[in-house]
């Protein structure tokens, strides 16, 4: 029987993707095939600070990575959710929090007990029936325990870190595995003549590097997967209207927030995202409505310390990529798609594209039904991300800038409208298969918007022997109790994981 094992594999282009690829290769791998990468110092990263959503705690256990020496090496946080300030209308603010709401007491979800003692008069959040919001409002942090009987197993957390150092955290750890990087720029991508797949790439230096697997962590341009092969692109910007970003970091103040935060502006959005070492900051915009200019004095006024440098411009097309593997070419990262930072999607959808590739990884016949089903799966993911994303512009009342008006009155894709429409009616989470963000999530953020549903469900009333207004009085006070004990966020690192005073 004929050896069709894949031999050599060539990943273009460094940073975040292209490191976290490798490292997952070699780790999958065990130097069974050759793993080159090649990439340019010249061409530069943001690197303000990465802000992430749980599933990357897997990605890194995956590879043995111990969590207190990854985030002191990356000068890391922990993330207990995002705050959404003046996104449904102004002087508004809500949480979506890492985790479920409360501890469920009944059959009948906890929200609907929620929404009934609201009909009643009752005005607290449902943010309050969150252990992780109980805590980041604290500026607390603990990790969650394992036995489900307590109220500190109902919440999960995630990171912020340096996304630069993350990728050289990640380069040595690959390295030491065997993977070989060159450092220089692809000026040229060489296609096989008989059936058009890439056959080698060609460095600035003249040097050539042939494989049998390439993938195209180039970035926004998709030197492979665009450029050489032409997959074509799936434009969002009618749903998605942002286009820009300007991002700079400040001086750390006294706080050290467990949490993202997301200010929304006239023509875009802010984020913060608090790393050991300073406060990574950026303004996301739609340039039909601010010059770049405007963009970056919005920046700089809403900052809450001095800058560090001087601001950093991003240009970007939400959307995807409408074939994201190709032949012997699979995109990852940025060269995949964009989806704006609004949720903190841009490292796990790098995350499942290499988990996908693994499951489906070929040999060198390269099946087209692996390709067709990596793309299936990883469409539908972008889809029900983005449609997550749109939720947060559509789902507005303010009407006092263009921007806001438009997503507003906007047509929305039919699988959002038939969430917003069964929350709105009935208080329901309708899911779909391969649903990144699960029905807490969607919760958070339809009752965060201020989605106001027409009733909640019957059984409710019907369950007369719950007390549903007592157990929830009694959940409250339980989750502050909980949050209360927990050390500060502070305190939590420098034990744990505080990054070296001299690096």
């Amino acid at each position: 029987m004929q050896d069709r094992r894949i031999r050599n594999i060539v990943i273009v282009g460094g940073g975040t993707a292209g490191w976290m690829t490798a490292a997952a290769l070699a780790n999958a791998l065990q130097g069974s095939c050759r793993i080159d990468l090649v990439e340019s110092a010249a061409i530069g990263s943001v690197g303000v600070g990465e802000a992430t959503i749980p599933p990357i705690k897997l990605f890194n256990q995956s590879l043995g990575i111990d969590e207190n020496a990854f985030l002191a090496a990356t000068r890391g946080t922990f993330k207990l959710g995002i705050e959404f300030v003046d996104w449904a209308r102004k002087d508004h603010r809500y949480f979506h929090p890492f985790g479920q709401f409360g501890a469920e007491f009944d059959s009948v979800p906890l929200h609907h007990y929620w929404l009934r003692e609201r009909e009643r008069g009752d005005t607290t959040p449902l943010q309050d029936y969150s252990l992780a919001w109980q805590a980041a409002r604290r500026e607390r942090f603990d990790t969650p325990r394992g036995d489900h009987r307590h109220a500190q197993s109902t919440y999960d957390y995630a990171y912020h870190f340096d996304a630069i150092r993350y990728a050289h955290f990640l380069r040595e750890y690959a390295e030491q595995r065997g993977v070989v990087r060159t450092e220089g720029k692809v000026v040229d991508v060489k296609l096989r003549g008989e059936d058009g797949y890439v056959e080698s790439v060609r460095m600035e230096s003249g040097q050539e590097f042939a494989g049998d697997l390439f993938i195209d962590c180039s970035g926004f341009r998709g030197l492979l997967i665009e450029q050489a092969l032409g997959a074509g692109y799936e434009n969002w910007q009618h749903w998605l209207p942002c286009d820009r970003a300007v991002a700079v970091g400040c001086v750390l103040g006294k706080e050290l927030p467990s949490y993202t935060r997301s200010t929304a502006h006239a023509a875009g959005w802010q984020w913060r995202i608090p790393l050991q070492h300073r406060m990574g900051n950026g303004h996301v915009y739609c340039s039909r409505y601010i010059s770049d200019d405007e963009a970056t004095a919005t920046l700089l006024q809403h900052i809450e310390g001095e800058a560090l440098g001087e601001p950093r411009l991003l240009r970007f097309v939400t959307g995807r990529r409408r074939r994201f593997w190709y032949r012997n070419c699979v995109a990852i990262g940025l060269s995949a798609g964009f989806m704006e930072p609004l949720e903190s999607t841009s490292i796990h959808l790098i995350q499942s594209g290499i988990t996908r590739l693994l499951a489906l990884f070929p040999d060198r016949d390269f099946d087209p039904l692996m390709a067709r089903e990596y793309n299936r799966i990883t469409a539908t993911e972008y889809e029900r991300v983005r449609d997550f994303l749109i939720l947060h512009y559509h789902a507005t009342a303010r009407d006092d800038a263009p921007l806001w008006r438009q997503t507003r009155l906007m047509p929305i894709p039919e699988t959002l409208e038939y969430k917003i429409d069964h929350f709105r009616s009935h208080g329901l989470i309708v899911a779909e298969a391969l649903e990144l963000f699960q029905n807490p999530s969607w919760l958070a953020v339809l009752a965060g918007q201020e989605i106001r549903p027409e009733r909640h469900a019957p059984l409710a009333d019907l369950r007369t022997k719950v007390d549903g207004a007592r157990m929830l009085a009694g959940l409250r006070q339980a989750l502050e109790q909980a949050a209360d004990a927990m050390p500060g966020h502070r305190e939590y690192i420098a034990q744990h994981c505080k990054a070296p005073a001299d690096d």
